[in-house]
C-alpha cells in the first residue's frame, strides 16, 4: 500500500450556504440563531455581497451567498451545528416561529433536529456530548 502525501490544506473557514436576500438571511442567522457577523461586505462585480456568520466561538463561519441559477437555495445543506442542549434548543427555536423537526434521541447517538433557514435550507443541530 502506498504512503498518502500530505494535504496542503490546512482547514476550513466557511460553508456557503445560498440564499435569496441577503438581509433576510443575516436577520435569521444573527437575529434568529445568535450568530455574530464577522464580515460584510460588497462584491459589485457580482452585485450581491460576501457575509460571513458564525456562533461567537466557532473557528467556521457560514458564508451567506446570493443564490442564482446555478446555486440555488432550499435545499440540504450538509452544515451541522452543535449545543449543549438540543432540547432546549429545539424549544426556543420552535418559540421563534423556526420550521423544526421532530428532536432525535436515539440510544447511543447524542440528541439532534433537523431544521429550516429562511429560504428552506436544511440544516441540523447536534448535541455536543463532549460538553456534558
Amino acid at each position: 500500500m502506498s504512503e498518502q502525501p500530505a494535504s496542503r490544506i490546512g482547514g476550513i473557514r466557511t460553508i456557503g450556504v445560498p440564499v435569496i436576500d441577503q438581509d433576510k438571511a443575516l436577520g435569521f442567522y444573527v437575529g434568529t440563531l445568535g450568530f455574530e457577523k464577522r464580515l460584510d461586505m460588497a462584491l459589485p462585480e457580482l452585485g450581491s455581497r460576501w457575509i460571513e456568520v458564525a456562533p461567537a466561538a466557532a473557528a467556521v463561519s457560514i458564508a451567506l451567498v446570493q443564490a442564482h441559477d446555478g446555486l440555488p437555495s432550499g435545499g440540504e445543506s450538509g452544515v451541522r451545528f452543535t449545543t449543549n442542549d438540543a432540547a432546549a434548543l429545539q424549544a426556543d427555536l420552535t418559540a421563534a416561529g423556526v420550521k423544526v423537526g421532530e428532536l432525535l434521541t436515539w440510544p447511543g447517538v447524542p440528541p439532534m433536529f433537523a431544521f429550516r433557514d429562511q429560504d428552506g435550507n436544511g440544516l441540523e443541530i447536534v448535541q455536543d456530548v463532549a460538553q456534558q
